[in-house]
């Protein structure tokens, strides 16, 4: 194989390091509105075209609606972490209540991941291992009571995930409590 002259290199590292900037940069202009109208634009595509407009949570709706499910817990002195995925299940915030166990914050980002990805709430997906056990091995999911999608028009844009309450029932209603404060 033909060694690249250190010019070749500086060059072909220059292009990579632009190439990678401009994407970054693309990805956080893209992901920073702070438009609460956002949540609610219609998903959009030209027939036989090349590009899709979908819908997203903007991080202001995403940290209200975490903030409503951790107040939800606090009022009810449980300590517990909240979780709000977006669309394709990355996370855009998650808020560690004081208290809450190490467990906590990784549980609750797979149960907002897993409730986006099946857009239900994730104590009905959990209802469904009995018919299909090897959902469970799907990774990055949780099937434990605790997520709940965001939708707009029957389409999920989101999901809200809590762990660490004594009860999955408990974690599922605080997560409730963050999707209503966001009027979905």
């Amino acid at each position: 194989m033909k060694k690249l002259s250190r010019r070749a290199r500086i060059a072909t590292g220059g292009a990579v390091l632009a190439a990678v900037a401009a994407g970054t940069f693309g990805t956080v202009s893209a992901n920073a509105s702070s438009s609460a109208s956002a949540a609610a634009a219609p998903v959009a595509s030209e027939k036989g075209g090349s590009t899709v407009t979908s819908t997203h949570l903007s991080i202001d709706a995403a940290t209200k609606g975490a903030q409503a499910a951790l107040d939800a817990a606090e009022k009810e002195n449980q300590k517990v972490t909240v979780a709000v995925v977006d669309r394709n299940g990355n996370t855009l915030v998650t808020l560690r209540g004081d208290g809450a166990g190490p467990q906590s914050y990784e549980s609750a980002e797979r149960k907002a991941y897993t409730a986006v990805s099946w857009n239900a709430p994730t104590s009905e997906l959990a209802k469904r291992l009995a018919q299909t056990p090897n959902l469970k091995d799907i990774p990055g999911t949780l099937f434990l009571a605790g997520g709940t999608p965001v939708d707009v028009k029957g389409a999920p844009v989101a999901a809200i995930g809590v762990a660490g309450a004594p009860s999955g029932d408990l974690d599922e209603k605080f997560a409730a409590a963050g999707v209503a404060a966001l009027g979905h």
